[in-house]
């Protein structure tokens, strides 16, 4: 009898189902949760200069990032499959539109955020270890050098992406585990912070009078008003967009997740929810223990207030006040827990879509192949660290986010703009779950990022403008494949 080949012995690999409700919240949270929460609102305090108007840009981000949420929900129950937000916008608007968000997400978006968040996770290493630095020069070719930092940051995007070869249990265990403690402790930080009655430094500065709270100015003392006031608006809420950023991240992990058309929008929902909830109590904290307004000359943490907190770390000035010198040491854990878990969630997620492009032709075809061991995508995960290695390596990974954050939420609008396009293209199709009160919520979502974004354009527009540009350098790749693809 002939004998069989490998190939037709071999059995298709598919994902494993393994991430209940817990985990796949576990996910949204982890992955939202990194340093920016602990630095941001120095910015946003800089750019608005008044305790009302920073809150109501943290606010007014939570209800964006929360209902982006409820509308990927629907999105999520109809196609639970890996790649998320790819194939939402791949069964929206085609594939080109669906190529160019991928192509973003891994030069950028996804790959340039590992690279951000491992650094951070480096510089507060060096809190304990003072020699992990830039200043700690191991090497230099040229004008180039490396540095402790460097080497720091890819050993741990090194470590998380070995962990999620290993399969989606181990990497789910460490998602979930470092998640609760994680919230924990911001939990713990808020609890004492709002108990610290003896403590309260900014009450007065910032919350004696209506003048006081809702006044925005600009660093000079100026009065900001009309159509500006929306333009610093929206630019005081990139931070806080960029900090709740990554809430889609489980998407691209639908096939991954047990009873996908319930636990994905529950996750989802209850995920975003939480984080915009703790990160809006988080502020009201810093309002309570310092000034808003304050020196960058300040000799004190109370003098610098929360617009020149040292190096921006208005979590680092909070736990100083709540627990003395060692608070400098007590924040810089609980940062290193909440980047360490940030970035699980990111390298676990990213390689997810890169598969889904890979399955339609449009990426690199190895990156569409499961291991038959482990059934994760082995060589998306490689690929996608060996790439954030090489921004670590940069430099310009920071500057790179930067532009991409325009771009980020310009396919956030693409997306939910799809549940419209959808309904009318597939009527008929099975929705588990429906956005409720459509088509109010999506057309408001809408509405609300496309303020942001016109006031990004009008206020920072090289910004926004490389963002695009970043975009559209896919173009000529999303053709070759496409050439290749056809050839076959």
């Amino acid at each position: 009898m002939p004998q069989m080949s490998s190939e037709q012995n071999a059995q298709p690999v598919h994902f494993t189902r393994a991430m209940g409700l817990l985990d796949s919240t576990a996910v949204v949270v982890g992955s939202m949760i990194g340093s920016g929460i602990f630095i941001v609102s120095a910015e946003a305090s800089r750019h608005l200069g008044s305790p009302g108007w920073v809150l109501l840009a943290w606010l007014l981000a939570g209800i964006l990032t929360v209902v982006g949420a409820v509308c990927y929900s629907e999105l999520s129950a109809m196609h639970p499959e890996a790649g998320g937000q790819y194939v939402f916008l791949r069964e929206s608007f085609g594939k080109l539109s669906a190529f160019l968000y991928g192509w973003t997400l891994f030069m950028v978006i996804q790959s340039g955020t590992i690279a951000a968040v491992g650094v951070a996770f480096a510089k507060f290493l060096g809190v304990f270890l003072p020699q992990i630095a830039k200043t700690t020069i191991l090497f230099s070719l040229g004008g180039w050098s490396f540095n402790a930092l460097q080497l720091v940051s890819m050993l741990i995007v090194i470590l998380l992406t070995a962990i999620n070869c290993q399969g989606i249990h181990t990497a789910k265990f460490i998602q979930t585990s470092f998640t609760v403690t994680k919230v924990a402790a911001l939990g713990l930080l808020i609890a004492l912070g709002l108990f610290s009655f003896g403590k309260f430094h900014g009450v007065e500065a910032n919350f004696s009078s209506w003048n006081a709270f809702f006044s925005p100015v600009d660093l000079r003392g100026n009065a900001i008003e009309g159509l500006k006031l929306l333009g610093v608006l929206s630019l005081a809420m990139v931070g806080p967009l960029f900090s709740s950023d990554a809430w889609n991240n489980l998407t691209f992990a639908g096939e991954e997740v047990k009873e996908p058309t319930k636990t994905l929008p529950r996750s989802l929902m209850l995920g975003t929810g939480l984080v915009c909830l703790l990160y809006l109590t988080t502020n009201i904290v810093y309002m309570l223990l310092l000034p808003l307004k304050g020196s960058a000359t300040g000799a004190t943490v109370i003098e610098r207030g929360i617009q020149f907190a040292a190096e921006d770390r208005v979590g680092t000035a909070v736990a100083q006040i709540i627990f003395g010198p060692p608070g400098e040491f007590i924040m810089a854990a609980a940062i290193m827990v909440s980047t360490f878990g940030a970035l699980n969630g990111l390298i676990l997620a990213g390689p997810r879509a890169y598969y889904a492009m890979a399955r339609d032709g449009l990426f690199f075809k190895k990156c569409g192949e499961l291991s038959a061991k482990t059934h994760v995508p082995t060589f998306g995960l490689i690929m996608q660290g060996a790439w954030s290695c090489l921004l670590c390596l940069s430099g310009t990974y920071s500057q790179l986010l930067e532009y991409v954050i325009f771009a980020a939420l310009l396919f956030y609008v693409l997306t939910v703009a799809g549940i419209f396009v959808l309904r009318k293209k597939q009527p008929d199709v099975e929705r588990p779950y429906k956005v409720p009160f459509y088509p109010v919520l999506p057309a408001l979502y809408l509405v609300l990022a496309s303020l942001v974004m016109i006031g990004q354009i009008c206020l920072s527009p090289e910004f926004s403008g490389k963002g695009l540009l970043i975009i559209l350098s896919g173009l000529p790749a999303y053709l070759l494949w496409s050439r290749a693809r056809k050839a076959v």
